[in-house]
């Protein structure tokens, strides 16, 4: 089987975690249940990074939050994707990141001011601000179109998390998805309703992670979220969290992705993964795949007692 753009030491990571469809030209990734996903996301040090695209992709003209940017993803390489559920005036769950339709839509106004049947006559648009073929999907049909081929760690607008909830156990997709939790009470909510629940944590100090390991969250649950830059703070983050066998993520979309030139991008990303970040979140995943073509993730390191925090 061929990746486009990358290599085979990320690929063979991702065939030993999942199951990979060839038949269907692309990358497929499947979990037999939720073990299936907890290994997938755990800490090895040898092991090659996860890539996630952030709202799918903006490449090739694609818009974000669509079925059409994931596939396109997918055909060149394995990966997961960050995505964002709203909420209709109706109560259905959409995809979309802004409150506004403006920036991605041919439309104007609030989405929540819209019906779903309304939103189903507007069309997306890319990044180039252009109108695309591509409609307003809503989460339920993702879920069903994720199932076997990849992961979705949902972020949290304005959709209820009960919601939420109940559309994850509706579609049994609980195996392929990742809540994103900014707070203890959200994650207390989710564990709660679904002790088997995979956990996106995003935090922004190391002291803030007792807060979820308190709730009883096992630590193989838990992807660490912990910014959008490296820093001398997410390099001490990130070794507590490779001490817990806990992958880190950290998304280059607001920061990385947006220096100018290729090159700068190339010596960026590969910076951000040889300090110990496993997971990176972009904008342009398949340019990113091809960029890091051999990158190894950096080794454990014993936890400083400065830390404050008990290694595993």
């Amino acid at each position: 089987m061929k990746y486009s753009g990358l290599t085979l030491c990320i690929s063979f990571y991702f065939l030993s975690c999942a199951t990979t469809t060839e038949d269907t030209g692309k990358n497929y990734l499947s979990f037999a249940d939720t073990e299936a996903l907890y290994d997938f996301y755990s800490y090895r040090e040898d092991a090659p990074p996860i890539l996630q695209g952030h709202r799918g992709t903006q490449e090739n003209g694609l818009p974000e939050n669509s079925i059409a940017a994931f596939e396109y993803v997918l055909e060149h390489m394995p990966a997961v994707f960050e995505i964002d559920p709203r909420l209709t005036k109706d109560s259905v769950v959409i995809l979309m990141h802004d409150a506004t339709l403006d920036r991605t839509t041919n439309g104007t106004g609030n989405v929540i001011d819209y019906t779903w049947a309304e939103l189903q006559q507007l069309n997306l648009k890319n990044k180039q601000g252009e109108v695309t073929e591509h409609k307003i999907p809503t989460l339920s049909e993702v879920l069903e179109w994720a199932r076997g081929k990849t992961v979705l760690m949902l972020d949290k607008k304005d959709v209820p998390l009960p919601m939420i909830a109940d559309l994850i156990r509706e579609h049994d997709a609980n195996n392929y998805v990742l809540s994103l939790v900014r707070s203890p009470e959200d994650a207390a909510f989710y564990f709660n309703d679904e002790p088997r629940r995979m956990f996106g944590v995003s935090y922004r100090a190391p002291e803030a992670f007792d807060a979820y390991l308190a709730l009883g969250i096992p630590k193989r649950q838990i992807l660490a979220c912990i910014g959008v830059e490296i820093s001398e703070k997410t390099d001490e983050m990130s070794a507590i969290m490779r001490e817990y066998g806990i992958r880190s993520l950290i998304s280059a979309a607001p920061t990385y992705d947006r220096l100018e030139t290729l090159e700068e991008r190339e010596e960026a990303y590969k910076k951000v993964i040889a300090s110990g970040i496993s997971v990176l979140e972009s904008d342009y995943p398949v340019e990113l795949g091809r960029m890091l073509s051999g990158v190894k993730v950096k080794a454990a390191k014993p936890t400083s007692d400065e830390t404050g925090v008990v290694s595993k």
